[in-house]
């Protein structure tokens, strides 16, 4: 059996779904020139074989009250694969990391944090990143403001 390869109907689902996650699946019918039954069965097979991860709600994060958005760089003490293994599965856990990053050049790793405060982002590295063991250096870059945050993949 050849592995799921999404044809341009798929590619159109997906398109229209990452501008807009609940786009009712008549209105997706009609923009694709498609059934309803097709679109659900297709949208089934895009979930199960993993092209739909999640839907979502974006929120206006400074209408919650203002937040504080850090990058900041980290630079492990070594580079073995167990090293990195636990670092990873650390920023996994941290529901404050909303994206971790492995990297080349001069840092290992990038995280980007979300926190009400520079006094919550500076209590989450004292107890959450620098306590590591394996972790040797932190430089972070914070935000002054955000210019634009847009989650669609634009080479559908």
């Amino acid at each position: 059996m050849e592995p799921f390869k999404p044809d341009q109907t798929d590619i159109g689902i997906l398109r229209l779904l990452q501008e807009d996650g609940k786009m009712p699946y008549k209105e997706l019918a009609e923009k694709l020139g498609k059934s309803i039954n097709p679109i659900n069965e297709r949208i089934k097979r895009l979930k199960a074989e993993g092209y739909i991860s999640a839907t979502v709600a974006l929120l206006d994060l400074q209408k919650l009250g203002g937040t504080f958005i850090a990058f900041p760089h980290i630079n492990l003490t070594n580079h073995l694969e167990s090293t990195m293994s636990l670092f990873m599965a650390k920023m996994v856990e941290y529901p404050e990391v909303m994206e971790c990053y492995h990297l080349t050049g001069h840092y290992d790793f990038m995280l980007k944090v979300v926190m009400p405060s520079m006094a919550h982002y500076n209590t989450f590295l004292k107890e959450k990143i620098t306590i590591l063991p394996y972790v040797g250096n932190v430089q972070s870059f914070l935000a002054l403001s955000e210019v634009k945050r847009k989650m669609t993949y634009p080479y559908l």
